[in-house]
């Protein structure tokens, strides 16, 4: 699999199945962590019985099995209660609470897993696994204990900021970066669609900017209900417009873009109630799609991110402005169109060639709706 196919469908899994996503990657870090933390005490155990002409006092096999399953349940208690709780409690919450709560269910998880794991240990049912189970030594648990909870407590801030830096770039893109792939550009074929909310001046001067900030925030955060359904990934957030975009392979596959843009309008007219009694109205999207050749490339120094350049985007955007002239919701460019083998479902309406303005070739647009 290429890094471009890994991006793309670690996305699409991590929007379709956010919960097993987040503890899977989890579980897979305490995994890893305990691993390293068993072999760094086993190799000093093996060390110091060299030194001392004893036997060594552990088995690696069996501290190996003990280390995996630990990080199993230590992973699935964080994952899940870090999960569920950003999603209610912690959403609305400051980062130092945030981060405060989370550093005590760590802590209190830890804990009930060591004390858990000692009186296992050190009754002998471990033994046939361990080759000889720990003696049930006070000083040596409290010295052990101490050293756990200082090594918990530093991994449990790395898997933090992994956790950051996987929602900043987006699920997918960390290894790739790590690899370098967007340290210098890269030409990779996309489709790129525009949404843009309409009437988003009329509704501002309305609601005002603290309820016009709340509608743009429910709206996007069922925009990406909507990538649930769809595999999407989001290149940005601008204002009220949101950019999205596809591989050229799988966006055009099945139609996946104008499946997403319509799942978007069903997602909005399901909670109709909610828009209508909160804010007076419901949110309306207007979208414009284009589809080319873009340069990927990793920008900024003091902020980092991915940016894709080149006049696919801009072509986008302005396909996307005309749907006020037009009185459409969707427009398409005809390049997109003909690269698709029928709309089986959809009704495609030609609306004649148009020269966009900073483009000097011209472009035949079609509208798109659904057919009832």
């Amino acid at each position: 699999m290429s890094q471009r196919e890994y991006t793309f469908w670690a996305k699409a899994l991590s929007s379709r199945y956010p919960a097993l996503t987040f503890v899977s990657i989890q579980i897979n870090f305490w995994i890893a962590a305990n691993i390293f933390l068993t072999v760094i005490l086993y190799l000093h155990d093996l060390m110091t019985s060299k030194v001392n002409h004893v036997p060594a006092a552990y088995d690696l096999k069996g501290l190996l099995i003990l280390a995996v399953s630990i990080g199993i349940v230590y992973g699935l208690i964080l994952g899940l209660a870090d999960y569920y709780l950003f999603q209610g409690y912690f959403r609305n919450k400051s980062l130092g609470k945030v981060l405060f709560i989370k550093t005590g269910i760590s802590l209190a998880g830890i804990i009930a897993i060591i004390t858990i794991t000692r009186s296992v240990y050190t009754n002998g049912f471990m033994s046939a696994v361990m080759g000889n189970p720990m003696p049930d030594n006070e000083e040596l648990f409290r010295s052990t204990f101490h050293l756990l909870i200082f090594y918990y407590f530093f991994m449990t801030l790395l898997i933090s900021v992994i956790n950051m830096v996987n929602k900043k770039f987006g699920p997918g893109v960390v290894i790739p970066l790590l690899f370098g792939k967007y340290r210098n550009p890269k030409e990779e074929h996309r489709i790129f669609m525009f949404m843009d909310l309409k009437g988003s001046t009329t509704l501002a001067e309305r609601l005002g900017h603290l309820k016009y900030s709340a509608l743009i925030q429910d709206s996007f955060l069922d925009i990406n209900f909507a990538i649930r359904t769809v595999h999407t990934e989001i290149y940005q957030y601008v204002g009220d417009e949101i950019v999205l975009t596809w591989p050229m392979q799988y966006g055009l596959d099945n139609a996946t873009f104008i499946r997403f843009y319509f799942e978007c309008e069903k997602r909005f007219h399901e909670k109709s109630k909610y828009y209508l009694d909160k804010y007076g109205t419901l949110p309306l999207f207007k979208a414009g799609v284009h589809m080319g050749i873009v340069a990927a490339v990793e920008i900024g120094e003091i902020k980092k991110d991915i940016a894709y350049h080149g006049d696919t985007l801009n072509t986008a955007a302005r396909i996307q402005s005309l749907c006020n002239e037009y009185h459409k919701n969707l427009l398409v460019s005809d390049t997109v169109i003909a690269a698709m083998n029928g709309l089986p479902g959809y009704k495609i309406d030609k609306l004649g060639v148009v020269k966009l303005k900073g483009r000097e070739e011209e472009i035949e647009i079609v509208s798109v709706e659904p057919v009832f």
